[in-house]
């Protein structure tokens, strides 16, 4: 973890936190709430469990990446500093087919048949964000309690876990803790390349939520597998970006959300904790799912 020590920050500043700080914020933050660190809300229909979340901690973090990054791309400039000013919740886990189809089977949501189908606890894919949105209205009558799309701020705050290196465990991407597309390895600074085969063979599909292992809040498959949809609308870079990570930039008539992660699908630089694309907010595809935030 790269720390410039030329630099006063704020209390909070995660960066500066070392592992054991940073486990602990987490704890004194859930146990404050009254929560477990992980924990899941009972639906009211019939006591079943709703999506498992993890707490995390408030706090500052610098946000984008620095241009000798590998895979940097202008949008994810320029660094800047961003508050959490305030504790949330965020899923563990993308929302999984199973999850997705209990909302289905209580709300009639149907689907184009044509479409490809993701299975127990692959993530969720083919659904827009007005279906997600749907989704969030359910569990939310269903719990009480308040979910949503996490801000782009939100999501890459959490996944980070207080790291400033392209992912969450280190400078380079590995098949052991990412889900990307083999053929566009991670790029090397040494002449000397690491064999990603058999190790990484190509997915034609998502793994399963939870294969790879978790980030130090408890998070899995921050990098890889799909895509996930945040409530962000897209701006071509973080000239204008927003202080408070909890806030949104104003969308206007802007039709494209900013997604996060990468996928089995795309290089393994897309699955920085900094890399940034756009969608359209109607769109759908094979790798685009989604987690979500809930307020405490």
């Amino acid at each position: 973890m790269h720390i410039n020590s030329a630099q006063t920050h704020p209390s909070g500043f995660v960066h500066d936190m070392d592992e054991a700080a940073l486990r602990h914020a987490q704890h004194t933050t859930a146990q404050q709430l009254g929560l477990k660190v992980h924990f899941s809300d009972s639906l009211r229909s019939d006591g079943s469990a709703g999506p498992e979340m993890a707490v995390i901690p408030a706090g500052w973090f610098e946000m984008g990446s620095p241009s000798h990054e590998p895979g940097h791309e202008p949008s994810e400039a320029p660094l800047h500093y961003v508050q959490l000013s305030r504790a949330f919740a965020i899923g563990r886990y993308t929302i999984t087919a199973e999850e997705w189809q209990r909302f289905r089977a209580a709300t009639g949501w149907s689907q184009v048949r044509e479409l490809i189908q993701a299975q127990g606890r692959e993530p969720v894919v083919n659904i827009r964000m007005a279906d997600a949105l749907l989704f969030i209205d359910w569990l939310n009558s269903e719990t009480g309690q308040l979910y949503r799309l996490p801000s782009e701020a939100e999501w890459e705050y959490a996944a980070r876990a207080g790291t400033d290196t392209p992912f969450h465990y280190g400078d380079y991407a590995s098949c052991r803790e990412v889900l990307f597309k083999p053929m566009f390895p991670f790029p090397e600074k040494t002449k000397k390349r690491r064999s990603f085969f058999p190790q990484c063979g190509s997915m034609m599909w998502a793994m399963e939520v939870g294969t790879k292992p978790a980030n130090l809040w408890g998070l899995h498959d921050m990098h890889g597998n799909v895509w996930e949809m945040t409530a962000s609308p897209w701006q071509p870079d973080y000239q204008h970006a927003p202080s408070d990570g909890h806030s949104l930039p104003g969308r206007g008539n802007n039709q494209r959300i900013v997604v996060k992660g990468g996928s089995w699908f795309d290089p393994a630089t897309a699955a920085r904790s900094a890399a940034r694309r756009s969608r359209l907010r109607d769109e759908l595809d094979v790798n685009l799912g989604f987690r979500l935030v809930r307020e405490i």
